[in-house]
């Protein structure tokens, strides 16, 4: 019985992350919320030539935000900044070139920025799904290093500046592919077994989940959260999930809707009143675990994730020139 429930619940679920199940959600949305001028304020969006990342950046330089675009790719991150220019009108979005697989070079970007700017809310939204494991430069497997390790190092980094800051917030771009993951801390770069792409995906998204949990503890002034954006037509949707993307194409969610929750917890009063370090899908706080699953972790696995990333964090902050 408990199994044929959760399967319910999960097919359920399912739906509900599909234009459709946006379409019925976004009924009930208040339409004040997202329509705020946000002058003034500093935004920092990762993965933001594209996809989620290009659609969130560009709303809320509609809104008169300051826009700071982190992107790995030049070429296509100037484009990017050149069209939400035109379309918003909005000349303070700012281009930087970053490589969020790269942990030194974060080191270095953020002891940059924070120099240089300041910054009100950050958005870790850039991520990758490799398909074959492959291992960065510093031997890092690569889905880890930027999901992972890289969404950690750049929050770390910049908890300082956001510390001082008025309304602060820190939005962690997950999925609910985490809900058929268990958070295991004994093979983070997954070296063990069979490669799974999607697998060892979901378990990064797992990770980033008690990321967020485990900072909102640690710093009462600042606001964290983490959301399912629900399964939108993507340039990384396309070409890693090739297959899915042929079978559920005709059902996806456009680029805005995957990013509208990313703008409500950015910029909406309603998202602060709601408590920090939860899981937002459709913009409404939603549970971490299916029912009956086996995916909860005790507190000390929770604890020596942060750890290994600390200690990850600290060999490549050292190791950073300057």
């Amino acid at each position: 019985m408990s199994w044929y429930r959760n399967t319910v619940w999960f097919v359920k679920g399912l739906r509900e992350y599909t234009r459709c199940g946006y379409e019925s959600a976004s009924r009930h949305f208040n339409p004040d919320d997202v329509e705020v001028n946000v002058a003034g304020r500093s935004f920092l969006v990762t993965g933001a030539n594209s996809g989620i990342g290009k659609a969130t950046a560009k709303e809320i330089a509609r809104r008169g935000g300051t826009v700071h675009l982190v992107c790995r790719n030049k070429e296509r991150a100037e484009v990017a900044r050149g069209e939400i220019v035109t379309e918003t009108s909005n000349q303070n979005v700012f281009l930087h070139i970053l490589d969020i697989s790269n942990p030194r070079e974060i080191w270095k970007f953020a002891e940059k920025f924070k120099n240089e700017h300041q910054l009100n809310v950050l958005i870790n939204n850039a991520g990758c799904m490799v398909n074959n494991r492959e291992l960065t430069e510093d031997g890092l497997e690569k889905n880890f290093a930027t999901n992972t390790l890289g969404t950690f190092i750049l929050t770390t980094a910049l908890l300082p500046l956001l510390e001082k800051a008025d309304d602060a917030r820190v939005i962690t771009v997950s999925s609910g592919g985490m809900l058929v993951q268990k958070l295991n801390v004994s093979d983070l770069q997954s070296a063990n077994g069979t490669f799974d792409g999607t697998m060892v995906y979901a378990q990064n998204k797992r990770q980033q989940v008690v990321l967020t949990e485990q900072w909102a503890k640690a710093h009462r002034n600042i606001h964290f959260s983490v959301m399912h954006p629900g399964w939108a037509d993507t340039p990384a949707v396309r070409s890693s999930m090739p297959d899915f993307y042929e079978k559920m194409k005709n059902s996806l969610r456009t680029e805005a809707q995957g990013a509208d929750t990313v703008l409500w917890l950015a910029v909406s009063s309603e998202a602060t009143k709601l408590p920090s370090g939860l899981f937002f899908q459709d913009r409404q706080p939603v549970r971490t675990h299916l029912p009956l699953a086996s995916t909860h972790s005790p507190p000390e696995d929770e604890e020596k994730l942060m750890e290994v990333l600390e200690e990850f964090s600290q060999k490549f902050k050292s190791a950073s020139p300057g």
